[in-house]
């Protein structure tokens, strides 16, 4: 029963971007155009305007931005409501979760979540942690999983589960001689680290300041964008990287890659739901709680 010109309306406001709203919600440019244009006759007012060639909302577009939130809310959670009458639910999720958690933890959810939910559409925006955060500010997605607590006021962290970040070398490279090294030494290892931005590196970041080593001392060669990427480059090099042992599980089990001890140094994290102050939609606590209980259940990952 969702309100299609409202919705295109909302995804066009979020974005401020006409093509980026057509791939979100599978149409035409010209068609996301002629839903504006029905919406702004509808309303009598112009919703939109281009200045200096980009996309800005009206006054009356921004009034009507804050009533769609509402509306669109509304209607999720009747949605949910009744499913709840009909054990039937349905409707739209908007997820986010930072790379790792995308990457490692969260397909295996998704696929049992959809398996009992079928009519649940899932969306999953996967980025990094800071990236993530600013998503769910801006109400792209409804609730998200990310690898630190940035503690941004504005925002509620649920602890979920536990990580460690480990050393690994790729066991073709002659790093992976090594057994274990001292703080000292890791100062002196070729590094390859995640981006600024990324949950990761602000979780090494601030270890390594309780012993008073900066990023700057250490001998970092590369930052990549990806975990998938830092293997890769592994593979073909004699370097070293800090990353998530949710990401390298199955490599090590399978001798791809070995873990460098790194003595007394443990660099320990949580991954925390996370979303905005208030109540949570019915479909957002429901996906919170399946997820929980997975983890609880022993589900493997």
């Amino acid at each position: 029963m969702q309100n299609f010109r409202l919705r295109v309306f909302h995804t066009v406001a979020i974005h401020l971007n006409f093509s980026k709203a057509a791939e979100l919600l599978y149409i035409s440019q010209p068609a996301i155009s002629k839903n504006i244009k029905e919406l702004e006759t509808e309303l009598d007012i112009k919703l939109f305007e281009r200045v200096a060639g980009r996309v800005k909302l009206t006054d009356a577009g921004r009034i009507t931005f804050e009533y769609a939130e509402s509306v669109l809310a509304l209607e999720r959670k009747l949605s949910f409501n009744l499913g709840t009458l009909k054990q039937k639910y349905s409707g739209s999720l908007r997820l986010g979760a930072s790379t790792t958690i995308g990457q490692y933890i969260l397909p295996s959810i998704l696929a049992r979540f959809h398996e009992k939910h079928s009519d649940i559409e899932l969306s999953l925006l996967n980025d990094n942690t800071e990236k993530t955060e600013k998503a769910l500010l801006k109400n792209e997605i409804d609730i998200a999983i990310v690898e630190g607590s940035s503690k941004n006021s504005l925002i509620k962290y649920i602890p979920f589960i536990k990580d460690e970040i480990v050393a690994i070398v790729h066991t073709s490279q002659t790093l992976s001689q090594k057994e274990e090294i001292s703080i000292e030494e890791l100062k002196t290892m070729p590094l390859v680290l995640r981006e600024e931005g990324s949950g990761s590196l602000a979780v090494i970041t601030d270890k390594l300041k309780e012993y008073e080593v900066k990023l700057t001392d250490m001998n970092i060669v590369m930052h990549l964008g990806s975990t998938e990427s830092i293997k890769s480059y592994l593979a073909h090099s004699n370097t070293m990287a800090l990353i998530s042992i949710h990401a390298v599980t199955k490599e090590i089990a399978n001798g791809e890659f070995k873990i460098i001890d790194i003595n007394n140094l443990e660099i320990n994290r949580i991954f925390y739901f996370i979303h905005t102050h208030g109540q949570l939609t019915g479909l957002s606590e429901m996906f919170l709680h399946f997820t929980q209980k997975s983890i609880t259940n022993g589900y493997s990952l």
